[in-house]
């Protein structure tokens, strides 16, 4: 979709790109019944992409200081790597800012779980 490859060439700092491309590797690899479609975007905030498997389960934002991935239900996840983070009633994120720290079988643990909450 040439809407996320702008969105990448646009909204993500070129030393974060790297971590979004490995993303979307894992998803197309592991996870291609996961969709990926723009969300949102008015005049004052741009759309960014989210993946859907039966609802949204994932929103990836870029921010000055890498890239969030949010995960909505994130507050039931099991997280034995200690790396979700926030304070919603629902969701929990996960930031990188490395490109080296973006690991397969950390977010496919994410992931899976939230695909399962997600039946």
């Amino acid at each position: 979709m040439s809407t996320i490859n702008q969105f990448i060439e646009d909204k993500i700092k070129e030393e974060y790109q790297p971590i979004f491309s490995k993303f979307k590797g894992l998803i197309n690899a592991k996870f291609p019944m996961l969709k990926e479609e723009m969300r949102g975007g008015t005049e004052k905030y741009y759309g960014v992409p989210v993946y859907r498997h039966n609802s949204i389960i994932i929103t990836v934002s870029p921010t000055k200081k890498g890239i969030t991935f949010s995960f909505t239900d994130g507050k039931q996840f099991e997280d034995k790597y200690n790396l979700l983070e926030g304070v919603g009633n629902k969701s929990l994120n996960l930031r990188l800012s490395d490109p080296k720290d973006f690991k397969d079988d950390i977010f496919e643990y994410y992931i899976l779980q939230a695909i399962d909450l997600d039946r």
